[in-house]
């Protein structure tokens, strides 16, 4: 079976995803198990959603790789657990990799699939930013998504990026690049610059705390 360009990516993502909810599940005192469930979960859990709206069989179940570059991140935790660790804000560097290269696999399979680029922008946020709600659920902390840091729109931002290339006719590489990139950046410097987007408030509840106080 030969390996695409979209291929590599795909698997690079899954292997960022997978250590970042390794990294965060040995942080909750997980077990092996417990890790490698949490791992495979945030690595595959956006793309399983995918193909379920795209009307696919999900793409791990017939494709051994996935579970092994789940195997291969916990055995590097589990090895070079302190090295790992001393890495500044290692669970968000691996995540934004895999939120900007799961992105773009999102939006290509969606394109292969026959639907149109808009449907494709959307999976590819869907494909991007499931698998960290997935994982977030399963160490029982809020999701990264409904809080108020710029992370699924930073997908949106990327694909708009990868539909301009696509009209305009860029090589495929190019615009695969490009979006993984725009996405990444966007989210490093959402980070850096503290932008957030605003918090709804229950009018209710504001009146009853100022009401309290």
């Amino acid at each position: 079976m030969s390996i695409t360009f979209v291929d590599i990516i795909d698997y690079l993502g899954t292997f960022a995803f997978a250590l970042s909810g390794i990294r965060l599940a040995s942080a909750k005192q997980f077990d092996w198990f417990g890790a490698f469930i949490v791992g495979m979960a945030t690595a595959v859990g956006g793309g399983t959603l995918r193909d379920v709206m795209l009307d696919q069989s999900p793409f791990w179940m017939t494709r051994w790789e996935y579970f092994a570059i789940n195997g291969f991140a916990l055995l590097l935790f589990v090895f070079f657990r302190k090295q790992i660790n001393n890495i500044g804000n290692t669970i968000f560097l691996f995540d934004t990799i895999g939120l900007g290269l799961f992105t773009v696999v999102g939006i290509q399979k969606t394109l292969d699939a026959g639907f149109p680029i808009w449907t494709a922008n959307i999976m590819g946020m869907f494909t991007g930013a499931a698998g960290g709600v997935i994982r977030d659920i399963l160490i029982n902390e809020v999701p990264l998504i409904f809080r108020r840091d710029i992370y699924a729109l930073a997908c949106f931002a990327g694909g708009l990026f990868f539909t301009w290339g696509y009209f305009e006719g860029l090589p495929l590489e190019a615009c695969t690049i490009g979006c993984a990139m725009a996405v990444i950046i966007i989210r490093l410097m959402a980070v850096m610059f503290h932008w957030q987007l605003p918090i709804l408030h229950d009018a209710d509840n504001k009146e009853d705390q100022t009401t309290d106080e």
